[in-house]
């Protein structure tokens, strides 16, 4: 059990037999009546994020769960990873990757949330290296205004990159924002 004197931001709390994780929290005292806690929390089975005050001393439940070192190995229907103590290989479905598929490059060290003995969620690192499958060729012109154009990398994920980027280099991507961060030299 968790009380809310111990509530920090990515704090994992189970409510109602549900995995939370809070976003933000504040501790208030008014001047009048007793202290509370605002939270703002994000159910991890369903992305919903919702509001929710506790009043001060309030005890919510800890969770079954734990985040276990991975490495991504293929994708052939399921993402299949591996646990890099253990050395077993396990499945994830779609539905849990969600949009960080688009960062899932082959050996990619990916940290998996196990909740009652099943894969919740996937945290990527903060930054991939990828190899580029298809590019346009630049176009020569006007580059001060730090002209752009689409690049395709082999997860299939499209981004903008700056217009010397060719097709044999790697890039460097925050997987936070999806940007461009730099070319990788080899």
């Amino acid at each position: 059990m968790y009380d809310t004197t111990q509530f920090r931001k990515g704090l994992k709390i189970e409510i109602d037999g549900n995995l939370w994780s809070i976003v933000e929290f504040q501790h208030v005292k008014p001047g009048k009546g007793g202290a509370f806690v605002r939270t703002r929390i994000k159910n991890l089975l369903t992305s919903q994020v919702i509001d929710r005050t506790f009043r001060s001393g309030d005890k919510v439940g800890a969770p079954d769960c734990e985040d276990i070192s991975t490495t991504f190995l293929y994708y052939d229907g399921e993402y299949n990873f591996m646990d890099t103590k253990t050395y077993e290989t396990f499945a994830i479905d779609a539905g849990v990757v969600g949009t960080d598929k688009n960062y899932l490059v082959e050996q990619a060290e990916v940290s998996v949330l196990m909740y009652n003995q099943r894969p919740v969620a996937i945290e990527l690192p903060n930054f991939i290296i990828a190899e580029i499958t298809e590019c346009q060729p630049g176009v020569a012109g006007n580059t001060a205004t730090g002209a752009t154009k689409p690049v395709t990398i082999v997860t299939g994920y499209e981004l903008q990159v700056p217009l010397y980027i060719k097709e044999t280099d790697r890039l460097k991507i925050d997987t936070r924002t999806g940007g461009y961060v730099e070319r990788v030299k080899d």
